[in-house]
């Protein structure tokens, strides 16, 4: 539902941003980022790459949030951060209790990391299991993360491939006024076909910038993701895995 509600959010947004570029562009900008002028316009195929564009920076946006709330889980020292402390099986109870009362626990990657590597512990006896756990749990959630980006993957396709149809679109147009009836002998033929095949290839150039951008974007904020997971799972192999004592 966040999800959705973000898209609609960023289409709207794109609607807004369309109809001021609409107003205060100059034509020549508006004809190379709009197709200002066109005959589909305003339904021309840059308008269409622009919402889906900021559809694709909302989901960006959206992952570094979530992002930056499972980095500030680190802040609330769920485990003992001291040099000395060990842990047997029933210092575990109270440390399950505590994360078990946080906000998103059921959810959110470290609590439920450290209520798992917990239960495994109290229930194997085995600080190895409770290690394979922690390893197997990194390795799912790394998956998961790339799955999630299979969105933002399609976008960036997406809006070249618009960007190519668009500039096909704008070549058969030309070549077809061209070809009409007595167009041969028009003295300024070569100067509008000159023109039109320009605008043509103005979608082509919009879509490639839109998609350099966010692959941009994109590469930075998984990179970040990919940071709170290794730092949520050192935190946990630091100050909980190798503190465990199984006691004799």
């Amino acid at each position: 539902m966040r999800r959705l509600s973000f898209a609609v959010g960023a289409a709207c947004l794109a609607v807004v941003l369309l109809y001021a570029m609409h107003l205060y562009l100059s034509d020549t900008a508006a004809k190379i980022v709009l197709d200002r002028g066109g005959r589909t316009y305003p339904f021309s195929v840059q308008n269409v790459m622009w919402i889906i564009f900021f559809v694709g920076l909302a989901e960006i946006v959206l992952r570094y949030l979530e992002a930056k709330g499972e980095g500030r889980q680190l802040r609330f020292r769920y485990l003992p951060e001291d040099e000395e402390t060990l842990l047997v099986a029933t210092d575990l109870p109270a440390v399950y209790k505590k994360v078990s009362l946080a906000t998103g626990s059921d959810y959110l990657f470290l609590p439920s990391l450290i209520k798992r590597i917990i239960s495994v512990f109290q229930t194997t006896k085995s600080v190895e299991n409770a290690s394979a756990v922690l390893n197997s749990s990194i390795d799912l959630r790394s998956h998961d993360l790339d799955l999630k980006y299979n969105i933002l993957r399609y976008v960036m396709w997406v809006i070249p491939t618009l960007g190519f149809i668009g500039t096909v679109i704008g070549i058969s147009d030309a070549l077809a006024y061209a070809g009409e009836p007595g167009r041969s002998q028009d003295p300024n033929l070569l100067t509008e076909l000159t023109a039109r095949l320009a605008v043509a290839f103005y979608t082509t150039l919009v879509a490639l910038v839109m998609s350099a951008f966010l692959v941009l974007v994109m590469n930075v904020v998984q990179s970040f993701e990919e940071r709170v997971i290794n730092r949520c799972g050192q935190y946990c192999l630091d100050n909980l895995v190798n503190r465990l004592y199984k006691a004799e």
